[in-house]
């Protein structure tokens, strides 16, 4: 037994499980009636219901006890105050400086002048290439943007772009700006570029390379390939002087790498160690994004997020918003075996956000081993999944109403906007429905209700509040490492079958097997060569 689960606040959350297991939530309902609005905080754009969940009062109480035991508040004064939280590395986590205003952040070690001089390049790029002031070999401005990235370098960006499409920036547009054309490539399957492509100019088309090491086999194919494309399309045209290189842009902590794929040292932006991949997107990393909505739009995501920062350092843990939200996860994974999480944004341009939170909190708590080297006796990470809303209900909802599963679910919508209505009046029923369920005399037909879910809702699908969700999150997962005693932004995971791709490339091109290749692995590959 670990000290966590042999811990006081942990046994009576255990004990207390039990107390209340055969409650239900309309019962909590019927007993107060001011629960609906004891059990919600207003944050900024944000509005958290979480009212439609099987805790009392109590129970509340003891989830605090167990945040309190674990110094969840000690924890984010070190996350803020830039001490090495992250131990396997030696670093900070310093995510919050790439939001911040403060003069200098942290103390101990200011990186806010390397800071604020990025989102000064940032800002003077973007004015060119939204205003054509910037241009490619023949002389031509860039129209399209394709982003080569994967993971961290992909998954955000993207997300922000298409939640962000209908956005409209005035200031941008009384300047004579236009929105370009972003596009996304992650996947080493040629078929990815290829579609990316499709129809696009090589005269007027730019290259985003976002690779923290320089190294990442899939995003380094895709640029090679890119490159391959605009040196067949720019040649025998008309030149201004430039090659291919001058449509290259890279966002990489390794600019000597960068450099030597032939990208002009003033289009290569940096990326810091002290940033997690996951954690990048208010970096250079989400220049794609500026680059869509302008920077006036990407500073207001900014501000969003910095705004959740703040409430995060300061609300009491019972009316913080990421620290509730980390803590029911921690009931139903820990002391209910729920086993995965649905995130169902009811917007179509949140339709990339369960993806996005897929890589955020499985890659940072998808952990066995504690903080102090000791395999846990406790789940930790659940499997986060979803999809937009309606379609979802067409999909998977049975298995939430009716299934064998407790699936906690986080319903996410949009109050202002055009023809919003029948969407916010989905997710309300969705809610209400696994709360309440419904009775049937044939077995077939009932719902046992009783099912737990959040209601999360924007006042709008704005950059400052796109921002304040995603910090929202961020810091929920960062919560729910410290409580389960677990290093949070350290990925050793995804190492291993990195190294066995590329010692494994060599035989399936028909040369020798690595020494250590098992035979499954060895059949497979001679199987392969055989039907090609």
């Amino acid at each position: 037994m670990s000290k966590l689960t042999d811990s006081p606040a942990w046994r009576a959350l255990a004990a207390h499980r039990g107390e209340i297991a055969a409650s239900r939530i309309t019962d909590l309902f019927a007993s107060d009636p001011r629960r609906a609005t004891r059990c919600s905080v207003e944050f900024g754009e944000l509005f958290l219901d979480y009212s439609r969940h099987l805790v009392t009062p109590e129970t509340l109480r003891r989830l605090i006890a167990l945040a309190e035991q674990a110094d969840v508040s000690g924890w984010i004064r070190r996350m803020f105050a830039g001490e090495p939280i992250n131990h396997t590395e030696n670093r900070p986590a310093l995510h919050m400086a790439l939001r911040s205003d403060r003069g200098s952040f942290p103390e101990n070690a200011d990186v806010m002048p390397q800071v604020r001089e990025a989102l000064a390049r940032m800002r003077s790029m973007v004015g060119q290439a939204r205003s054509g002031g910037l241009r490619g070999a023949t002389g031509k401005p860039v129209q399209c943007v394709v982003n080569l990235g994967i993971g961290g370098s992909d998954l955000g960006p993207r997300m922000a772009c298409r939640a962000l499409r209908a956005y409209d920036d005035a200031r941008s547009r009384s300047r004579g700006e236009r929105r370009l054309d972003v596009r996304f490539v992650a996947n080493v399957d040629p078929r990815d570029l290829d579609a990316a492509l499709e129809g696009l100019d090589p005269q007027t088309t730019f290259f985003i390379v976002a690779s923290k090491t320089f190294t990442t086999a899939e995003t380094l194919d895709n640029a090679r390939r890119a490159r391959s494309w605009l040196e067949a399309g720019l040649q025998g045209r008309p030149s201004a002087g430039a090659d291919a290189g001058s449509h290259f842009f890279a966002v990489t902590a390794s600019p000597a790498r960068a450099e030597q794929f032939g990208i002009p040292t003033e289009r290569i932006f940096p990326i810091w160690d002290w940033v997690g991949g996951r954690f990048s997107l208010w970096s250079a990393v989400g220049l794609p994004i500026a680059l869509s909505i302008g920077m006036e739009g990407f500073d207001a995501l900014l501000e969003g997020a910095r705004d959740m920062d703040a409430h995060f350092h300061t609300a009491p843990l019972e009316r913080n918003m990421p620290v509730i939200l980390a803590l029911l996860s921690t009931w139903y994974v820990n002391f209910a075996a729920a086993q995965t999480h649905a995130v169902i944004p009811y917007a179509e341009d949140l339709g990339d956000l369960p993806a996005y939170l897929q890589q955020l909190e499985m890659e940072s708590n998808g952990k066995r081993v504690d903080r102090d080297g000791r395999e846990v006796d406790y789940a930790t990470a659940p499997v986060i999944w979803g999809a937009s809303g309606t379609p979802s209900q067409h999909s998977f909802h049975q298995l939430l109403h009716q299934g064998t599963h407790l699936v906690p679910v986080d319903f996410i919508l949009v109050a202002g906007g055009r023809g919003r209505d029948m969407l916010a009046t989905n997710a309300l029923a969705q809610a209400a429905a696994l709360t309440r369920g419904s009775a049937s005399p044939e077995a077939y037909r009932a719902l046992p209700g009783n099912r737990p879910s959040s209601t999360i809702i924007l006042e709008r699908l704005s950059p400052e509040a796109l921002g304040q969700l995603l910090a929202m999150y961020e810091h929920k997962v960062f919560v729910q490492g410290v409580i389960w005693n677990i290093n949070s932004f350290d990925q050793w995971g995804v190492e291993l079958g990195k190294t066995l791709a590329r010692a494994l490339l060599p035989a399936l091109q028909g040369e020798a097997f690595p020494a250590d290749a098992d035979p499954a692995t060895r059949a497979l590959v001679e199987r392969i060569r055989r039907m090609r």
